[in-house]
């Protein structure tokens, strides 16, 4: 059987607005650019990377 990645969900919760702009291209990089949206991403060392950079502004809601 095939294994089953791991997978993240991302959420965001705080405003890119007034925000470096390294910042908001690692949000749009996550495919989180609005408020409240959420995105399931495999869980890989580049991932992490991205949202340890931004963890001020999304939350980890479940990882599976």
């Amino acid at each position: 059987m095939a294994e089953q990645k791991k997978t993240l969900k991302i959420t965001q919760i705080g405003s890119a607005l007034g925000r470096r702009g390294d910042q908001r291209a690692t949000l749009i990089g996550l495919g989180l650019n609005k408020l409240h949206r959420s995105r399931e991403l495999e869980d890989t060392p580049s991932v992490r990377g991205m949202v340890e950079k931004v963890r001020h502004l999304v939350r980890i809601e479940g990882e599976s």
